[in-house]
């Protein structure tokens, strides 16, 4: 498998991040279009990854200047491949570069897990937000094993 991974604008590369997003979020988890695609998208750094031999963006996450990860997207067909966790990387280093102390996600129920086993720990209650419960998860920035989320391409 051969990917190539960048940081883009959501000016410049808006119709392949919306493209990912739509098909995940809005075909698979039936979140509403108002609720998917928010204000905060101009102003969050986003990670787009692309497959060498087919040209098509895959996946797709951002971070906001908050911490706050989000929009992490991998198209079904590539989710075996573990492409969220070059998105989680890259998300990761921006949050470095930023100098944040801790950054956090709000996970669906299903993936609490998964982010447990990335260094991030649950904050507070479960909640709802686009009509699906969420766990807050967080991570300090300095103490995440970068090596586990690191998958070579």
């Amino acid at each position: 498998m051969s990917l190539s991974v960048c940081r883009v604008e959501w000016d410049l590369a808006a119709p392949l991040l919306r493209n990912i997003r739509e098909k995940v979020f809005i075909c698979e988890w039936r979140i509403p279009k108002k609720i998917e695609f928010d204000r905060h998208d101009r102003k969050a750094f986003h990670m787009l990854v692309c497959d060498d031999v087919s040209q098509e963006p895959i996946a797709t996450g951002r971070i906001l200047p908050s911490g706050e990860i989000s929009r992490i997207a991998v198209l079904q067909s590539h989710r075996k491949q573990a492409v969220d966790k070059i998105v989680l990387q890259g998300l990761l280093k921006i949050a470095q570069e930023l100098e944040l102390k801790e950054v956090f996600i709000n996970s669906p129920l299903d993936y609490v897990e998964h982010f447990r086993t990335r260094d991030f720990y649950p904050l507070g209650a479960v909640f709802m937000e686009a009509g699906m419960p969420r766990q807050r998860m967080a991570c300090l920035v300095n103490k995440v094993d970068m090596i586990k989320c690191y998958l070579s391409h």
